[in-house]
């Protein structure tokens, strides 16, 4: 009976961490995420597809390799990036390559880029009122007419304010609605100016970001397969 215990317990941290990472959308195989982009004027101006590969299962950690394509209004293929993600303990940690607006993805076309793994958090233990971790960084990228270009991502002040309920196409969530301030500098030939932006996101845990607002517009889940 005493080593029945134990193993009761880690049983049960087993379930609990299946339960806090293994749902998250982005570390299910062969999943496919289609995350429509809605401009300011409320205008669809493209879409973001995600499929999922390579899940891993080592210890505690789950991670993933999300291949991502960015089409534009009328169906054309401007994009296509290899990331990452992973949840660790339950917390899902996502890269934060995947935050580059389609305006900069347009840009940036299908030019070759390089920028190490730096990940934003999202911990399953969130609550209402909580100030969540920053994250920053910067991507090289070189244009396909070969002009050196870099794009900086910095994603400051993050707090969680409500949790409410989302719906969209894809279906509803109940989920925390987070506040972040964004700035996004673009280079070209050394030269740059940054666009700044309050952005709210609604995340639900065990799932991922279902949808997120600006002044710039909106992305929001439409289909998951």
């Amino acid at each position: 009976m005493k080593s029945f215990f134990p193993l009761l317990l880690i049983l049960s941290g087993l379930f609990s961490f299946s339960q806090e990472c293994g749902n998250f959308y982005y570390l299910q195989n062969n999943k496919t995420i289609e995350m429509t982009i809605t401009n300011s004027k409320g205008k669809e101006s493209g879409k973001n597809i995600y499929t999922i590969s390579n899940v891993n299962k080592n210890g505690n950690t789950i991670s993933s390799i999300i291949n991502s394509e960015f089409f534009d209004s009328k169906g054309k293929s401007i994009n296509k990036a290899v990331n990452n993600v992973k949840c660790m303990n339950g917390v899902m940690m996502m890269d934060m390559k995947i935050f580059i607006p389609s305006a900069q993805q347009e840009q940036m076309g299908n030019g070759t880029a390089n920028a190490s793994d730096v990940y934003l958090e999202y911990p399953a233990s969130m609550a209402a009122g909580d100030d969540l971790k920053d994250g920053q960084f910067t991507l090289n990228y070189q244009t396909g007419g070969g002009m050196n270009s870099s794009i900086d991502v910095s994603i400051t002040e993050r707090k969680v304010e409500v949790k409410e309920s989302v719906t969209t196409t894809a279906g509803t969530w109940e989920c925390f609605k987070i506040i972040s301030k964004n700035k996004i500098t673009t280079k070209i030939a050394g030269i740059g100016i940054p666009i700044k932006s309050d952005v709210t996101e609604w995340f639900a845990p065990g799932f991922g970001v279902v949808k997120t607002e600006s002044k710039f517009g909106k992305t929001e889940i439409t289909a998951v397969k």
